[in-house]
């Protein structure tokens, strides 16, 4: 299949316009899997706004973004401030919609809470990962910082992903991490990392960008460039999650005794 990532500097809160730059990159990409970025409905510095321009997972811009993937046959993942229905509570959740008119979401299970990050300010933690069974293949949503927690990972590939789908909004001061535990992630999974970062200037954030798709023994299948908006086209052949697990049977050789006791309890719904 072909993953198109695109990095795209969202206008802060401009949904409309937003979604309006995510359709022409799905149109253009002509990709089967299409991700942007964390937060990309709104932008990530939002900050007091989110309560305003945060919506249910049915709320009007996710039907936009379902007509979009019906419209193109594409699987379109991004980021959004999600209101959890019949409540005031806020979550950073990553959304999928698909072609065949399901919507799956992830509420991001580590909320950035240091430095610059303030998302604890304004969003509650989830609690559990969302696995979603496409015709693409079987793929796991995390959603930036989650990242740096290689049992989210792990719990992921156990349960048979085939690919990992990372939305980021991270700055350029973190930029260096990510090159770092994205390839590692991948390798010690054998699975397919694709990461969609956000780029622009939003506030006192710079994102430097950072956007790639890494193959399950890490091979690097494309960059973006930094500081600007561009796409990453990468093709991903399940067949080679398969090669790299009979190389190197990480997921084989895990063992529950260890691994569990350093992963936490969460549910993993599949979609």
């Amino acid at each position: 299949m072909k993953a198109a990532l695109a990095q795209l500097a969202p206008t802060l809160g401009a949904k409309e316009k937003n979604l309006r730059k995510l359709e022409k990159a799905v149109a253009t990409a002509e990709s089967d899997l299409v991700l942007a970025g964390e937060l990309y409905l709104t932008g990530y510095m939002a900050r007091d706004a989110f309560a305003r321009l945060a919506e249910p997972i049915d709320g009007p811009s996710v039907k936009v973004a379902a007509k979009m993937a019906e419209d193109h046959g594409a699987h379109i993942l991004f980021g959004m401030p999600e209101r959890e229905a019949g409540t005031r509570r806020l979550y950073n959740t990553s959304v999928m919609v698909l072609p065949d008119g399901r919507v799956a979401s992830y509420r991001k299970i580590y909320p950035a809470n240091f430095g610059p990050f303030e998302e604890g300010l304004y969003f509650g933690r989830g609690n559990e990962l969302t696995l979603v069974d496409t015709k693409l293949g079987k793929i796991g949503l995390l959603i930036c910082y989650d990242s740096f927690f290689p049992e989210l990972a792990k719990a992921y590939a156990l349960q048979g992903a085939d690919i990992l789908a990372i939305v980021s909004a991270s700055p350029a001061t973190s930029k260096p991490f990510f090159d770092r535990i994205l390839p590692a992630r991948a390798i010690e999974d054998t699975i397919y990392v694709l990461y969609a970062n956000l780029v622009g200037t939003e506030l006192n954030i710079v994102f430097q960008g950072g956007t790639q798709a890494i193959g399950p023994r890490g091979e690097d299948l494309g960059k973006a460039r930094d500081f600007e908006e561009d796409t990453v086209l990468a093709e991903v052949d399940l067949r080679d999650v398969k090669t790299a697990r009979t190389f190197r049977p990480t997921l084989r050789d895990t063992r529950k005794e260890h691994w569990e006791p350093v992963a936490p309890p969460y549910k993993i719904r599949e979609t």
